[in-house]
């Protein structure tokens, strides 16, 4: 027997719960009902079943590239209309590692500066 992901957690240093609203905005997840705003974690459980986010205030802020960050495919828009709504959300674009064939990726931060990247999906 092997273990299985339950959560992801995101370190931030402004409140957890504004930065499970982005998530939340950008995933479709709701966060968690007994969330509020000043609480020191939300929460944002998958319907399928997936793994948890969890977002948790920690005193230190990021002071490096992060080691471990979340790919995202895109359904029903293509990669740049998600860039683009993802940054009308508040993600930052850290880098665009598009090729001129149209594979590739492209890498924003959200909020806090995690690092998350946005893949070509099924329309591009």
């Amino acid at each position: 027997m092997y273990p299985s992901i339950r959560t992801l957690t995101f370190d931030c240093t402004g409140d957890p719960y504004d930065l499970g609203l982005f998530w939340s905005a950008l995933l479709g997840r709701p966060l968690a009902d007994d969330d509020k705003p000043g609480d020191p974690e939300a929460v944002l459980a998958d319907p399928a079943g997936g793994p948890t986010l969890l977002f948790v205030r920690v005193p230190e802020g990021k002071s490096a590239k992060n080691r471990v960050h979340l790919d995202l495919t895109p359904h029903g828009r293509t990669r740049d209309e998600e860039v683009a709504r993802a940054r009308s959300l508040g993600a930052v674009l850290v880098a665009d590692r598009v090729r001129p064939d149209g594979s590739g990726w492209t890498v924003l931060a959200d909020p806090e500066g995690n690092e998350f990247c946005v893949e070509r999906g099924e329309l591009g």
